[in-house]
């Protein structure tokens, strides 16, 4: 049964990794894979990571996934894979995730040296993820999940326990995106994820560390920039608005929603009528987006 107590779910989980010995952590280089390779540190355990790049991989979190790896003296493989010709993936279906999920972690385990584990926590089994099915099937282990940690609960120990980043915002594959039916492109990946990095620098210059945001692939090609927070200034929204016509995208619409992840996999009339533009500018957006 999961644990809900922080200090207990922690101490489960170094128990746990003892338990299991030697790991491979499936490693992105987010907060949830770093924590599992931070505590298996701590837990006294050997740790080996191996970490994806490839098209639906933004080239800056690889880099910043390897900078920490070898700032921590950890050894790691790096493996150069295209999910996008996979038919599921190619096709823009919502098996997507579950087909590219299969296929990385297949690659991985050929590779690893011990039992591969990845940074599932216990807030994902609340959410639709159509790749758990994937790990499950391989016998991929989830130790953060087994334990009860939750998202909340693993910023909160890794700021107990020293990790760097606690707040570290999720940067998921780059094909959530994509609208499900659309076929994945490497230069449209590509392009949202230069469109992302330039958000994160206009963000980080304004005083928004750590923010948390999702450039999209929208509505009749309008492209949308998802907000997890809300942000009142109107003068900060239109600066973002300028950054992202600058790298060439024509048509933007800013969005504050309430959830970032899985948003089409909840897209639906009730959910679009619930997302709101802020500073009431919709009508002058929507106005854009038919020119």
């Amino acid at each position: 049964m999961p644990l809900h107590d922080e200090t207990s779910a922690w101490d489960s989980l170094i128990g746990r990794l003892r338990e299991v010995g030697p790991v491979t952590v499936a490693f992105s280089g987010g907060i949830d894979s770093r924590f599992l390779a931070h505590a298996g540190l701590l837990a006294g355990v050997s740790v080996e990571l191996v970490h994806v790049r490839g098209p639906h991989v933004a080239p800056e979190e690889s880099e910043y996934a390897l900078a920490w790896a070898v700032s921590m003296g950890l050894p790691w493989k790096l493996l150069r894979l295209d999910p996008l010709h996979l038919p599921e993936v190619a096709a823009g279906s919502k098996a997507r995730c579950y087909e590219c999920k299969r296929f990385l972690f297949e690659q991985i385990l050929s590779v690893a040296t011990a039992p591969v584990c990845d940074g599932s926590n216990a807030s994902d089994a609340r959410q639709f993820r159509p790749g758990r099915r994937a790990l499950l099937e391989l016998g991929i282990r989830s130790p953060l999940a087994e334990v009860g940690l939750t998202k909340d609960m693993i910023r909160a120990l890794a700021r107990k326990t020293g990790l760097a980043r606690p707040e570290q915002q999720a940067r998921a594959c780059l094909l959530t995106r994509l609208p499900y039916g659309l076929a994945p492109d490497a230069r449209l990946l590509a392009r949202l994820a230069a469109g992302e990095r330039a958000v994160e620098e206009a963000l980080q210059a304004a005083g928004h560390e750590e923010f948390p945001f999702r450039l999209r692939l929208g509505d009749r090609g309008c492209h949308e920039l998802h907000l997890g927070r809300e942000i009142h200034s109107s003068r900060m929204l239109c600066m973002l608005e300028e950054v992202l016509l600058a790298e060439g995208f024509s048509r933007i619409a800013v969005r504050c929603v309430s959830q970032l992840s899985g948003y089409f996999d909840r897209m639906d009339d009730e959910q679009k009528t619930q997302s709101f533009l802020a500073e009431g500018r919709v009508g002058m957006l929507e106005s854009a987006q038919d020119d």
